[in-house]
């Protein structure tokens, strides 16, 4: 993480803008597999205007995670309750995650966290008020007209919420905290897939 805070500045100082956070690994299914206690964290940078068109060779052995993207009213520090995490969210997208496979997760964990923990972009859909029960939505991922997977939100740590208790106490460790305005990307309800040029997602 040290690294990847070190890689951040430098791409800051370049002239790109981070607008939020990513959560990885968060369910118990992937984090035995990857053999990790538990979820990662990644940045979100903005480096592009909305409407960005990737042509394939922009990107590396890409794939995609569905998530709920969390959009912070104040900030958050330390140590918080799920409840606080609701009341500082003002708003949840639905998005996908699109990411990049730029290296072996499995036996390289730690250069992957330092590179940002596969992360490349993210799509937004309309922005919505925070739902009562997070555990409970549902998605259904589609690639190219047929049904590839089905989850709901308690394969998000429970609840996509504790997504963001974790992290706000993960950045407290290396003395940052979660901003107003910011985005969380809380975790995916199914495992990630590929993108091939010519799918429609």
């Amino acid at each position: 993480y040290q690294v990847l805070f070190g890689l951040m500045a430098r791409r800051l100082a370049a002239g790109e803008r981070q607008i939020g956070w990513k959560v990885g690994l968060t369910s118990k299914a992937i984090q035995q597999q990857f053999n990790v206690h538990e979820p990662v964290f990644g940045c979100i940078l903005d480096q592009r205007p909305s409407g960005h068109v990737f042509a394939p060779a922009d990107l590396i052995s890409p794939g995609f995670e569905n998530e709920l993207c969390l959009r912070l009213g104040n900030d958050l520090t330390g140590t918080i309750t799920r409840e606080e995490a609701r009341a500082a969210i003002d708003a949840v997208y639905p998005s996908l995650e699109i990411i990049e496979t730029r290296g072996n997760l499995t036996e390289q964990l730690a250069l992957a966290l330092a590179d940002n923990a596969q992360q490349k972009t993210v799509i937004l859909g309309a922005p919505a008020a925070l739902p009562k029960e997070l555990e409970t939505i549902e998605v259904t991922v589609v690639i190219n007209g047929q049904t590839a997977a089905a989850g709901t939100g308690d394969a998000v740590l429970g609840n996509p919420l504790n997504s963001v208790v974790w992290l706000a106490a993960k950045l407290a460790e290396y003395g940052r905290h979660l901003k107003a305005g910011e985005i969380v990307m809380s975790g995916s309800f199914t495992r990630q897939f590929p993108i091939n040029p010519g799918d429609t997602i």
